[in-house]
Parts: C-alpha cells; sequence; structure tokens
C-alpha cells in the first residue's frame, strides 16, 4: 500500500497536511520511544495513549476532520464525510478522542505494543528492542490515520484548511 504522502501526490494542499502531519507525528513518536526504553511497566502504554490522544485531534485538525471543523460543514457535505470515513471503516475520523476509541486504535497494534512489553525485561537491548518497537507503532498508527484521512477527504471531496499553507 502506498504512503500518505504518495496517497496525497497531485493534491498540493493534502500533500502540505501530510507533512505537517508527519512532523506532529516525529515528535509524538520519539516522546513515545523514549517512554517505552524506561523500565517501568505500564508507563509507556499511558505515555502512548496520551500521545495518541494528542496525535489523532491534530492529524484530524490539519485534515479539517475535527468535530468542531465538521459542524462548520453544510448538512449535506457533513453527510458526505460521515458515509466516507464510514466506507473507509477509521472510528477515529471527526471522533472527540476516548478512551474506548483509544482502546479500538490500540487493539490494531497490540502485536506490536505486547512485543514491546516483553521486551522490557532483557537488559539494556530489551530496552533498545522496546523502544525501537514503541516509535515503530505510532509511527505505523499515526501514517495509517493519515491514509483514512486522505481516503476521507477525497472521497467526500473536501477541501482541506490551509494551516500554515506555503505552496
Amino acid at each position: 500500500m502506498p504512503s500518505a504522502l504518495k496517497m496525497a501526490a497531485n493534491d498540493a494542499a493534502l500533500e502540505a497536511a501530510v507533512k505537517r502531519s508527519r512532523q506532529l507525528l516525529n515528535k509524538r513518536a520519539l516522546v513515545a520511544a523514549a517512554a517505552s526504553a524506561v523500565p517501568v511497566p505500564g508507563l509507556d502504554w499511558a505515555v502512548d495513549a496520551a500521545m495518541l490522544s494528542k496525535l489523532i485531534p491534530e492529524i484530524n485538525r490539519e485534515f479539517g476532520l475535527t468535530p468542531e471543523q465538521l459542524d462548520r460543514l453544510d448538512p449535506s457535505k457533513q453527510e458526505q464525510v460521515q458515509k466516507a470515513a464510514t466506507m473507509v471503516g477509521s472510528v477515529l475520523v471527526g471522533k472527540f478522542i476516548s478512551k474506548d476509541l483509544l482502546i479500538k486504535a490500540a487493539q490494531k497494534i497490540g502485536v506490536r505494543m505486547t512485543t514491546k512489553q516483553l521486551a522490557k525485561y532483557v537488559p539494556f537491548a530489551g530496552q533498545i528492542v522496546s523502544a525501537a518497537v514503541g516509535y515503530a507503532a505510532i509511527r505505523y498508527f499515526g501514517e495509517e490515520h493519515m491514509k483514512d484521512c486522505i481516503r476521507v477527504t477525497q472521497e467526500a471531496r473536501l477541501e482541506i484548511p490551509l494551516l500554515g499553507y506555503t505552496p
């Protein structure tokens, strides 16, 4: 499957939204990786949940898909976005991020998270592996969410907000 940037090709506003989202994603993934390296059981899960609860709304915002942004659309466009989100199968597009939604999202990357927990108990090398897996898991989840956002905006023919847009 192509990357989010390739999916956004030939649309400058979408490409800009992906690039801004990736900057946010990289910062959050680095924090998650640092937390994963700390050998305190459960700390990384708490940090991952906090990172995702902030990251998902920020990515949604870049694509014009926060609940507030969608409320400003005319009702027919709101319906198009809802249909597109349902078709794409995303539970996080245009939604307030709750604990239940984060649990559903974490299920997508559950195997990676379990590996990360197990790796922590191997001295030094395990912490490096745990940090790498933590970083990769957050990056993967963020990239998949960006792809969902792109599919929804393309399907609904939604205009991307020009947040910090420079051609």
